[in-house]
């Protein structure tokens, strides 16, 4: 009984944080078409199962930085992380900016268009030498708290 009063006054109190609130889902920017390229080009690639695709977006010394991974570097091995990654996928932005040859965009993803947001994203770009956008680090996560947290 203790324990279950305690993590009841826990959960109460990640109610109250900002991070326990459920808000409205960010509002979508328009992203110039450089930059919706690349989120196009990703969710195809993700759909495909095409991991070399996936690859191919990156700087040749781009990163992945996922949850509950260490980063993972370069294309090669990139690919080698997501060969069994994919399946639907609809990405957003939500913020972006750029400066000379440096950018990011700020995002949402969910499995499908029009569906609640499941998680978010940044991606840092730099322009190579062709003027093409490419991605230097990837990094996402969850809107759901770590099965570790949820039931502290």
């Amino acid at each position: 009984m203790r324990k279950s009063l305690l993590q009841l006054v826990l959960l109460w109190g990640l109610a109250q944080t900002p991070f326990g609130q459920t808000t409205p889902p960010e509002p979508d920017v328009r992203l110039p078409p450089e930059f919706d390229r690349v989120l196009r080009a990703y969710e195809a690639a993700w759909k495909k199962h095409d991991a070399h695709g996936l690859a191919e977006l990156f700087a040749a010394d781009g990163f992945v930085l996922a949850p509950g991974h260490p980063p993972v570097r370069g294309r090669a091995a990139i690919e080698r992380a997501y060969a069994d990654a994919g399946g639907p996928l609809a990405l957003r932005g939500i913020a972006f900016a750029s400066e000379n040859n440096v950018a990011y965009i700020i995002g949402a993803f969910a499995r499908h268009k029009g569906e609640p947001d499941i998680g978010k994203f940044t991606l840092t770009l730099k322009r190579d030498g062709k003027s093409r956008w490419l991605i230097v680090s990837d990094m996402d996560n969850s809107n759901r708290l770590p099965d570790n947290l949820e039931t502290r």
